[in-house]
């Protein structure tokens, strides 16, 4: 069974004797924080009720677009794993099951979060991962007076939306000064966008190397205020999905935009196919983002061969183009 397939089977039974009318009450206030319009200095998990509801309808959702982000960010980090992580307002700890997906086996894990009914959730559901048992959950205000001790990896995610402008700086300036590698998730909007090229520029100022998506360290080519970058995870929906949001979709497409940033050299694409590509008859186009800070349209059409082949199967978020086969 795999680590989405377990955590899915974990959360199945939580909403077992919570009223339906409870649940969605609680996931309509929550994707309100969620979206990050109202920064908070109080935990927006308040109580189990709360933290039941949040794990039920968002932990799937944020533990695709975290293990995504993390592909990349390992695609771009070859023969490296972290030997310790620390997962900052890692709440009920989706991330912390993404990073075990990503690089499997047992590692120390320290999940922090000011909310004491998340981390409990957390260690309950954690016990379906035998690789996660020893994992420890201690509740931490996350701000400007976080500390976090010397680890490999650091992991934000849906965290910086909640937090005043000065707190965010604090917690990134933390888990740089902690760590090798941090990885940093966002909402796929434009506010939360902004929040990751603020971190992004954090990340570089204090010496890290952009791993992904970017294929380079400088500047994004983006113009702030005209377009955003972000991307897309396929997400399978739960019963409190339908329930909250209706339609007879199986499935829906949870946008994020991150940043993945290291102290060691990292190998990032050659380019980042920044939009969903466009197939139509004989020819791909692709938007990607280039090493020279570009944004540029490739079109790749069946005069190419193998490399078309390729283009039809390439996703929004892959690297391009891809490695020769072999490799």
């Amino acid at each position: 069974m795999t680590a989405a397939e377990t955590l899915r089977t974990a959360l199945a039974g939580l909403l077992d004797g919570l009223p339906p009318k409870a649940a969605t009450q609680a996931v309509e206030r929550l994707i309100a924080n969620y979206r990050g319009r109202t920064p908070t200095h109080t935990p927006i998990l308040r109580d189990r009720e709360d933290v039941i509801a949040y794990a039920a309808y968002r932990m799937p959702a944020t533990f695709e677009a975290v293990r995504t982000a993390l592909d990349a960010f390992a695609d771009a980090a070859p023969g490296w794993a972290p030997d310790s992580h620390v997962d900052i307002g890692g709440g009920t700890g989706a991330a912390t099951w993404a990073v075990n997906a990503t690089w499997e086996g047992t590692r120390p894990v320290t999940v922090l979060d000011w909310a004491e009914p998340a981390l409990a959730l957390g260690r309950e559901i954690a016990a379906a991962n035998p690789e996660l048992k020893a994992a420890e959950w201690h509740r931490s205000r996350i701000g400007a007076a976080l500390t976090i001790e010397s680890t490999d990896l650091v992991t934000v995610s849906y965290v910086l939306g909640e937090l005043a402008d000065a707190d965010r700086a604090s917690v990134v300036d933390a888990a740089a000064s902690a760590a090798r590698a941090v990885v940093i998730i966002e909402p796929g909007t434009p506010d939360g966008y902004a929040r990751v090229i603020d971190a992004r520029d954090r990340l570089i100022g204090a010496g890290f190397r952009i791993a992904a998506p970017c294929p380079h360290s400088a500047r994004c080519p983006i113009v702030p205020g005209e377009d955003w970058c972000h991307f897309s995870a396929r997400v399978s929906r739960s019963s409190l999905h339908r329930q909250v949001k209706g339609g007879s979709l199986p499935y829906e497409d949870e946008k994020f935009s991150y940043v993945a940033a290291t102290r060691f050299p990292p190998v990032p694409a050659p380019s980042r196919v920044v939009r969903k590509p466009q197939i139509r008859k004989g020819q791909v186009l692709l938007e990607l983002c280039e090493p020279d800070e570009s944004l540029r349209r490739e079109t790749v059409t069946k005069r190419h061969g193998l490399l078309y082949r390729a283009a039809r199967d390439a996703a929004w978020g892959d690297a391009w183009p891809p490695p020769p086969q072999g490799d």
